[in-house]
């Protein structure tokens, strides 16, 4: 299984089953990641979230655990076929992509969005 990454034209294929997307909330400045899994039927399916803190709109859901100085639930979010992350250059940051083998820095300077996709076989 691999993850494809569309950003700037250019399509980047990572041969991993799993990722963790991260970044630094904008307002608040505290880190999120969600640990991610690349399904059988080619989809997105998340596995689970954690944020260092609460505050501006970011409030923990209830089920939440706190563990290790980081709030970590699960998301009631279907399985996606691709997830758009914003370019917008105005957060200091982009987002980080991470597999077992490597870290990809996403969407750090302003512009198109920045696509992850399952890749099927005809993308490698």
């Amino acid at each position: 299984m691999s993850i494809c990454i569309l950003a700037g034209g250019k399509l980047t294929v990572l041969a991993a089953a799993a990722f963790t997307l991260s970044w630094t909330h904008s307002v608040e400045k505290t880190r999120w990641q969600e640990s991610w899994q690349v399904t059988p039927a080619g989809q997105l399916r998340i596995v689970e979230a954690r944020v260092e803190g609460s505050g501006a709109g970011m409030d923990p859901p209830e089920g939440s655990v706190m563990q290790d100085g980081w709030w970590v639930y699960v998301p009631a979010v279907p399985v996606q076929q691709q997830i758009v992350l914003a370019s917008s250059g105005a957060t200091g940051a982009g987002w980080s992509l991470c597999t077992q083998e490597r870290c990809l820095v996403l969407g750090e300077a302003r512009g198109a969005p920045v696509t992850l996709s399952a890749c099927d076989e005809a993308a490698h």
